[in-house]
């Protein structure tokens, strides 16, 4: 299939939708004799004549009837794709897997400053408690908690995880004695480990090895487990770093220690094929979000965390 040049192409139809050389001639920003020069070449290529010209006027033959809806629609088309691809070239993109707690929790209230810092780029958020396959079809990078190594892997290290009692004010927890008259909430973690935070583990670190541990309400998450405590159902022993700002507004309390250090959340990705400059940001983004907490989930430096 042989197509007449493009230029006679674009001159007949818009020529064609203003019914007028010089109107043409104004949006493609060339002359009217231009306009009038590729339609005569295009009307020879094609054999027929496609415009009546009258002195003030062009009007379409048949010929050219038939010819311009086809020319008018393609052009159209060819417009809206190339607008969306450009747009998608200008979009950059990265979708990141995190856990949920850590998204509700630390992610989610900060992420507004990473969109001001880099609109940009379509951050994309997978929350699952399951690993998945970083660099594949799902996810370019991911943050999970735990020790580690991840072999294969690019890690970046974000920080440790702190743990320590917490309550809502209205239950007036103020000493380490209270914990013994009040509800304990407890989490049951899906993988436990040494350094897993326990209330059993707490009470020893705090020299109180004789209490006895009650039942209590148990919780999967820990973001609901903080949502508990906010409303005064028990005393959680949940992490500094996800509660840095009920504990800024005052409906959580941490009182006192000891603090229990758990495993580190690391970024992690694999150092190669697409979205490497996007991951770079996201982490450094990452980095600043965790200064401004002063690296330490809002420990002060006399609050030093156990191992």
């Amino acid at each position: 299939m042989s197509l007449p040049p493009l230029a006679t192409l674009r001159a007949f139809e818009a020529a064609a939708r203003h019914l007028s050389f010089k109107k043409a001639a104004s949006e493609l920003l060339v002359t009217p004799t231009a306009i009038s020069h590729q339609v005569r070449l295009l009307e020879e290529t094609l054999g027929v004549r496609l415009f009546v010209r009258k002195p003030r006027q062009v009007l379409l033959t048949p010929a050219g009837q038939e010819l311009f809806p086809v020319l008018r629609d393609g052009f159209g088309e060819f417009g809206r794709v190339i607008d969306r691809l450009k747009q998608h070239k200008a979009q950059r993109r990265l979708t990141v897997s995190v856990l949920p707690s850590f998204a509700a929790k630390w992610l989610l209230p900060r992420l507004s400053r990473f969109q001001t810092l880099h609109p940009d780029i379509h951050l994309s958020l997978h929350t699952s408690v399951e690993a998945v396959e970083i660099g594949g079809a799902i996810a370019d990078a991911a943050i999970r908690y735990g020790a580690g190594p991840y072999h294969g892997l690019v890690a970046q290290t974000l920080f440790f995880e702190n743990f320590a009692p917490m309550a809502s004010p209205v239950l007036g927890l103020q000493t380490p004695d209270d914990l013994q008259e009040l509800p304990l909430l407890h989490l049951d973690w899906a993988h436990p480990d040494d350094v897993t935070p326990t209330w059993a583990r707490w009470f020893k670190l705090a020299g109180m090895r004789d209490v006895a541990l009650k039942p209590g309400l148990a919780f999967n998450d820990d973001t609901h487990a903080i949502q508990a405590a906010i409303a005064g159902q028990g005393v959680v022993l949940c992490s500094m770093e996800m509660t840095v700002q009920e504990r800024q507004s005052g409906i959580l309390q941490q009182p006192f220690g000891p603090f229990i250090r758990g495993h580190q959340y690391q970024l992690l990705h694999t150092g190669k094929g697409a979205h490497q400059a996007e991951i770079a940001a996201f982490g450094n983004w990452l980095a600043d979000e965790i200064a401004r907490d002063g690296g330490n989930g809002g420990l002060s430096p006399d609050m030093a965390p156990q191992p």
